[in-house]
């Protein structure tokens, strides 16, 4: 498998936002064009994709607050996985983070998906049991 990773431009957001459907991540109320867009305009690399043969097949976000990374929307192609296109976007995005400064980089992931609680363990983030998100949406449907 011939993959390549690379920061998400301006005209990826509607392949991405259609690629999270069909990769069965669990959309938010960010998850629409002007949310990406947004992200995208105050850090044109945070989000990266994986493609093999010009083919979207992950995502995966890697965002710097200046204080700590953070890593969320991390979704592969069906067809794709356990091919390690995740292990890849997860290494890119720690490259990208330490290179940003980041002494501790997070991932978030939703509490009811084992499987991707198991990959995170897999790739050396430890379940962190003494912090509870809590999230208030300002805006959405």
């Amino acid at each position: 498998m011939d993959l390549s990773i690379r920061p998400a431009t301006g005209a990826d957001i509607p392949a991405v936002l259609d690629f999270w459907l069909t990769a069965a991540a669990e959309p938010s109320v960010s998850d629409d064009a002007d949310g990406v867009g947004a992200l995208l305009a105050r850090d044109p690399e945070a989000l990266l994709i994986a493609e093999v043969d010009g083919t979207l097949v992950g995502t995966l976000a890697a965002t710097w607050d200046g204080w700590r990374g953070h890593l969320y929307r991390l979704a592969v192609a069906p067809s794709a996985r356990r091919n390690g296109v995740a292990r890849a976007l997860v290494a890119a995005a720690e490259r990208r983070l330490v290179g940003l400064g980041a002494r501790k980089i997070q991932g978030l992931v939703l509490t009811h998906n084992d499987t991707a609680r198991e990959f995170w363990t897999a790739v050396g983030y430890g379940w962190d049991e003494r912090i509870a998100r809590h999230v208030k949406t300002l805006v959405g449907p």
